[in-house]
């Protein structure tokens, strides 16, 4: 299990490019002028984590099975369409399958590469695109609210009345311009908003696509950028588009080397994972073998039988216990052996909370 992530933006403002080099493939077209994104073009990429390769190196696991990112490159938006405008509603509903929303930006200068509305302006664009799904929720949301609410009313219906209840809470929101993620939300009645599947009530993060000179310090539009995050309380990242391309289409040998010229510790691919897992809370957990060593994402807090369930349905079903080392003692003590006569091997029942880098061998029941 990993997560998905859905790239939206204005036309024009790096999306497919930046897909393209993320995910290494050329599935997606780039060019230079409005919905050559037809149909959203989906890849996957493999979660980089050093942990995952120092536990294989310690267990002689023949494969190293890392968790993985779903990217979902979804086609440019443009004002209207909510009502229909440009590729209109058919992309508004690819955004409902996504666990949470990359604002691609604009934060360069470019002449050769038109801009829909003719100017550099990152907020006013991040602005026009959470306007139509705004607008898209509000007209979807109130029709529901109307009917939850008299079904509430008239049959006394207990759930309904909750339901109706969050719905409000999206709606005020809504109705003064704001997205449905800033409404308060109670953690008993969070299933329930996220069931109604609204637009703007995924987490999101905002990717300033900068020129190359500004990739490892940003400039004067990604600090705006950075500080409209702040203000609200979201993540934003810096990448060059164009850096990130160059960079996938160079052998392993060289990545580093091209790195430490562009004044960069890591590729912007790195960044953009460690935002997604912020926003969504998403912990890592591992199974270590001698045929393979892999990585799971689960959602901080999972209790190890839901953690277990992640492998296979039959694991939560029949769930026993959990043979668990933290990984810096699986790492430190040389693997399970050295673990268990330090006394660093436990194990843990249902009720266990699984933690960030556990190392993990679960017992079921068939």
């Amino acid at each position: 299990m990993g997560f998905k992530l859905g790239i939206v933006g204005l036309p024009n403002v790096g999306k497919s490019t930046l897909f393209n080099a993320l995910t290494q493939t050329a599935a997606a077209e780039a060019a230079n002028y409005p919905f050559c994104t037809i149909e959203p073009n989906v890849g996957e990429v493999g979660v980089p984590d050093p942990r995952l390769d120092t536990l294989a190196a310690i267990a002689g696991s023949k494969e190293i099975l890392p968790t993985r990112l779903t990217f979902v490159d979804i086609a440019g938006l443009v004002r209207g369409a909510s009502k229909g405008e440009g590729l209109g509603n058919k992309f508004l509903s690819h955004i409902r399958e996504v666990d949470a929303v990359a604002y691609v930006l604009r934060c360069f200068e470019d002449g050769d590469i038109t801009h829909v509305e003719n100017r550099i302006d990152p907020m006013a664009d991040a602005e026009t695109v959470e306007t139509e799904l705004m607008l898209s929720d509000l007209e979807s949301l109130e029709k529901r609210f109307t009917q939850t609410e008299k079904k509430a009313k008239t049959t006394g219906d207990k759930d309904a009345k909750a339901l109706a209840a969050i719905m409000e809470k999206a709606l005020i929101k809504l109705r003064e311009g704001r997205p449905a993620r800033m409404a308060d939300i109670a953690p008993d009645e969070m299933v329930a908003f996220r069931a109604l599947q609204l637009l703007t009530s995924k987490p999101v993060v905002y990717v300033c696509n900068v020129d190359e000179a500004s990739a490892a310090t940003g400039n004067a539009f990604s600090k705006k950028v950075e500080e409209a995050a702040k203000a609200e309380g979201a993540v934003s990242v810096i990448i060059s588009a164009k850096i990130e391309s160059e960079f996938a289409g160079l052998g392993a040998e060289d990545r580093d080397a091209f790195l430490a010229e562009m004044g960069l510790k890591e590729p912007g691919l790195n960044r953009l994972i460690f935002a997604g897992y912020q926003l969504l809370d998403l912990v890592t957990y591992f199974t270590v073998g001698p045929k393979e060593a892999r990585a799971w994402t689960i959602t901080r807090g999972t209790k190890a039988p839901a953690a277990a369930g992640v492998i296979h349905t039959d694991f939560e079903k029949g769930f026993i216990r959990a043979e668990t080392i933290a990984y810096n003692d699986y790492a430190t003590l040389k693997g399970e052996a050295g673990a268990k006569e330090a006394g660093k091997f436990r194990l843990e029942g249902k009720e266990y909370v699984v933690q960030d880098g556990d190392v993990l061998h679960f017992r079921f029941a068939n």
